[in-house]
């Protein structure tokens, strides 16, 4: 073996003229993507021109879905199985137009406080989170192959919030 590649590798790839390959990985991503879940809570129905699901979570949370319009798929808990006759916006908590999880969402009935799951959300979640508007991150659980539950990164505090301002001089 040369380079971690079969001997002749190098020779093969010179012989026709090409450079040797390089393969780049988003380890993050691949590793955590699809196996992390941002579960939040119903706290305020709107029916207009439109009918609006707001969540307590928002974009700091998982701002994909707002900046850039990423699907993920939401299921509300213990309604899985019930028909998708309902279609909403489905926004989060922070007051912006772009607060949006998703857009004319075909979905079953939502009630104020149900528990709601947002898929594949494990590598932009806290990683990409942010404190626009005053928004303290959220603690952040492990779920475990045994089926218990584990808190690694407890939801920041007011104290935290202003921890690096120094008001000494003022």
């Amino acid at each position: 073996m040369s380079g971690g590649h079969p001997t002749g590798y190098e020779e093969r790839v010179a012989a026709r003229g090409l450079a040797p390959l390089a393969l780049a990985l988003e380890c993050g991503r691949l590793i955590t993507g699809p196996y992390g879940y941002l579960v939040t809570r119903v706290r305020h129905m709107k029916a207009i021109y439109k009918n609006y699901v707001g969540l307590d979570a928002c974009m700091a949370n998982l701002m994909r879905p707002g900046m850039y319009g990423a699907y993920h798929h939401i299921t509300v808990v213990g309604k899985e199985a019930w028909p998708l006759d309902h279609v909403y916006d489905v926004t989060g908590s922070l007051c912006e137009n772009n607060d949006k999880f998703r857009r004319g969402s075909p979905a079953s009935r939502y009630r104020h406080r149900d528990v709601v799951v947002i898929h594949d959300a494990g590598a932009h979640g806290h990683a990409m989170g942010f404190n626009y508007n005053g928004k303290l991150r959220s603690a952040e659980l492990l779920l475990k192959s045994d089926g218990t539950v584990e808190e690694i990164r407890r939801a920041e505090t007011i104290d935290d919030h202003f921890a690096t301002l120094d008001f000494s001089r003022l």
